[in-house]
């Protein structure tokens, strides 16, 4: 186990009231949150949004990327689900950090796509480990989860940590002008299904 059960508080929202609940990697000191709303006693088919933390998708609201649109809307399904949790996975930038990942921008504003702009700084096209994130959902008892992502890998990666995914929830929301060439990316040169199947 890397991670343990910090703390816990009321979190109320535009959307609705959460249950939030702090978390620890044991070696890095990193934290992570969960936010629960709704019965969880019954732990199975829970709707469940992993978010890789974006500071400037989702506190900026930058139109580069998608990031703060799927936030957002993944808190409004599961306040209308009555019940869900959302891991905020702290793993800026696809596990860069804030500063790489401004350079990558950088790169971007010359051409570059973000996969490639990645591979130019040295990393990989996503480095993030979703490891953190099963035990999260192992320390929350939670036996199966309906996964909102429009990211295969990520059900891939949940599945062959023993997660039973019963249903994968699109999450196709927040396409604009300014992240036309982002998106097709993602969906180009890393298999995000952004077709709504």
């Amino acid at each position: 186990m890397q991670i343990k059960r910090i703390t816990e508080a009321n979190l109320p929202t535009p959307w609705t009231n959460f249950l939030m609940i702090g978390f620890e990697e044991i070696k890095t000191k990193c934290n992570h949150i969960a936010l629960l709303h709704g019965n969880m006693s019954k732990n199975t088919s829970i709707l469940t949004r992993i978010h890789s933390e974006c500071l400037t998708g989702d506190a900026l609201f930058s139109l580069r990327c998608d990031c703060g649109f799927q936030l957002q809307s993944a808190l409004s399904h599961i306040a209308n689900e009555k019940c869900g949790i959302l891991i905020y996975h702290r793993q800026e930038g696809r596990n860069i950090g804030l500063i790489n990942k401004i350079k990558a921008y950088s790169l971007q504003d010359k051409g570059i796509d973000t996969v490639d702009a990645n591979y130019h700084l040295g990393f990989e096209a996503d480095e993030r480990d979703f490891t953190v994130c099963v035990e999260i959902l192992n320390l929350l008892q939670i036996k199966s989860i309906r996964l909102l992502t429009n990211n295969p890998n990520k059900v891939n990666v949940l599945t062959s940590a023993g997660i039973l995914i019963t249903e994968r929830v699109p999450l196709i929301v927040g396409s604009n002008p300014s992240n036309t060439k982002y998106l097709y990316t993602k969906a180009k040169k890393m298999g995000h299904l952004l077709n709504n199947k």
